[in-house]
């Protein structure tokens, strides 16, 4: 299972950030987990009035992604799935969105949730969404990972003791 060996976080004092998702529509039940698994984690540590845009489909996320982080959001996430059919379109879109994701949050200091699932079918991809019966939540996790880290280059800006 990939997600063997992961932190347990615990995100407080998050109340006040602002926090975009940003969603493929491509594989809409996948999608409509991620989405939903994503928009539970932030109801879970206060953040009640998120932003949430959706795009066409994962080769998007990282320019609509930049965008957000340039308006103010302290926290971004990214959203979709790609599924490995028989071209090598597969490992195109992985790397450029990977690739383009990580620019975004190098570029901006903006964290960005990585909740891009890259599977070789459709069950993994399911298996990862969040629905009732998946062994993973990974729209719950990016949400989580992103808002942690927001917290913690918040802190930074804060005066040390």
């Amino acid at each position: 299972m990939s997600g063997k060996g992961a932190p347990q976080l615990s995100v407080k004092n998050c109340q006040d950030l602002r926090v975009a998702v940003v969603a493929a529509q491509w594989h809409e039940k996948v999608m409509d987990g991620l989405v939903d698994g994503a928009l539970r984690a932030l109801h879970e540590i206060g953040i009640d009035e998120p932003t949430l845009l959706r795009v066409p489909g994962s080769w998007e996320l990282p320019v609509a992604a930049k965008v957000l982080a340039g308006r103010g959001y302290d926290a971004v996430v990214a959203l979709g799935v790609v599924i490995r059919g028989g071209t090598p379109h597969f490992d195109y879109v992985c790397q450029g969105v990977t690739q383009g994701l990580a620019q975004v949050a190098a570029d901006t200091g903006v964290p960005i949730g990585f909740g891009v699932l890259t599977c070789d079918d459709e069950a993994q991809a399911l298996d990862r969404a969040g629905l009732d019966g998946s062994a993973e939540d990974k729209g719950h996790e990016a949400v989580t990972a992103a808002v942690s880290t927001a917290v913690v280059l918040r802190s930074l800006s804060e005066p040390w003791h």
